[in-house]
């Protein structure tokens, strides 16, 4: 089993995404608690994360939460989850948690589908700053 770091959420996320690198940017710069680490789906971490929890690292393009023993999210709840932990109001999204989960997800699947066409893509995973470097698993 993968050894995750102790009382940190991992968000796992589309490596060479933009619209998904600008939010893992985003969720560092709100997250004032530094309650999340990050690894890219990609990744060999990323991928082991995802097959410990029964799923298939190649059919997964969304992001992805990671609670250590207590459960992990996908989609729009995962970002909605996310959104409880960020400073500056944001922790309000968590309101949306109250609307079905089919209709949200409708709407992230939707952004998901485009998400390259609409925001572009990288060649290659993101890598991150010498500063950000300890925030991003092996």
């Amino acid at each position: 089993m993968y050894q995750l770091p102790e009382n940190k959420k991992i968000v796992l996320f589309d490596g060479v995404c933009n619209l998904c690198n600008g939010a893992v940017q985003f969720i560092i710069k709100h997250d004032k608690k530094d309650v999340f680490r990050f690894a890219s789906l990609q990744s060999e971490s990323g991928r082991k994360l995802v097959e410990e929890r029964g799923l298939d690292p190649d059919e997964i393009d969304s992001i992805m939460l990671i609670e250590p023993g207590v459960a992990y999210y996908r989609k729009s709840t995962a970002a909605l989850e996310i959104s409880r932990d960020l400073s500056g109001g944001y922790s309000l999204l968590k309101n949306f948690l109250g609307l079905p989960e089919g209709f949200r997800d409708l709407i992230y699947d939707l952004i998901a589908k485009n998400r390259y066409k609409w925001f572009g893509k990288k060649d290659e995973c993101m890598i991150p700053t010498p500063e950000l470097k300890s925030k991003f698993l092996n």
